[in-house]
């Protein structure tokens, strides 16, 4: 008869400074199917497929906060950081493969078992904590992503670039973008809004496009992040106008 190792569990929930209510959800996030075959026992195939939707969620969300707004560019992302190599590294960084249970003889070094542990890890959190995405952020998304603000913020500056690149090489000039900001707020805790862009040729100074005045970037907390999702709405307006 196959024993639950607990002191596996105790540790792993201390990793993550959560307890879990009902155990036996986390039990199964941590049990492959290769073993719940053996012992009848659930395994983490569907966690695994809820916890891919939550993590999606959480960095659709993540994203569009940090001022990204074009679907585009936030699908390009996601993607990067949901692939199997993001979410092994951060796996291993958990040190997650010393909690898994496995048959004796199942490999999981250089298998994607670690990246569906990750996801049914994150599936069990959000059903435990009564379908919480800020849970799941909060206790393993920014603990163990410790890259994703950068990324995120390397993103958005490479869109402004990705821009001028575009406009460059459309109208064979270098191009100067100017923006128009509101504020509201009071001093201390001010609200941003970019609007009004106008696409210059740098000598000349003539408009080179007409932006559509409905073009604007959503409410920021700084003057910055409201630039730059501004950018990042041109340049995907652009982009499907094809011009």
């Amino acid at each position: 008869m196959y024993v639950i190792d607990k002191d596996k569990l105790r540790k792993f929930q201390e990793l993550i400074d959560y307890e879990f209510r009902d155990e036996e959800l986390l039990i199964q996030a941590l049990t492959t199917p290769q073993l719940g075959n053996l012992t009848g026992k659930p395994s983490y195939d569907l966690l695994e497929t809820l916890g891919d939707a939550v993590i999606k969620i959480i960095f659709i969300l993540k994203l569009y906060h940090f001022g990204i707004e074009s679907s585009g560019e936030i699908t390009k992302i996601k993607a990067s950081l949901e692939s199997d190599k993001a979410l092994k590294k951060v796996a291993n960084k958990m040190k997650l493969e010393d909690f898994i249970f496995k048959t004796e003889k199942q490999r999981i070094v250089g298998t994607r078992i670690l990246a569906d542990v990750f996801e049914a890890i994150c599936g069990a959190l959000f059903l435990d904590s009564d379908y919480s995405l800020r849970m799941v952020e909060q206790k393993i998304i920014e603990p163990f992503y410790e890259d994703l603000d950068i990324i995120a913020q390397n993103s958005i500056i490479s869109s402004k670039n990705e821009l001028l690149e575009f406009l460059q090489h459309k109208f064979k000039t270098s191009i100067n973008i100017e923006l128009e900001y509101e504020k509201s707020g009071i001093e201390h805790d001010l609200i941003w809004i970019a609007k009004n862009p106008k696409i210059l040729d740098k000598f000349t100074q003539n408009e080179l496009i007409d932006i559509p005045i409905k073009l604007k970037s959503g409410k920021f907390r700084t003057k910055k992040d409201a630039e730059k999702s501004l950018f990042n709405i041109i340049l995907d307006y652009l982009k499907k106008k094809e011009i």
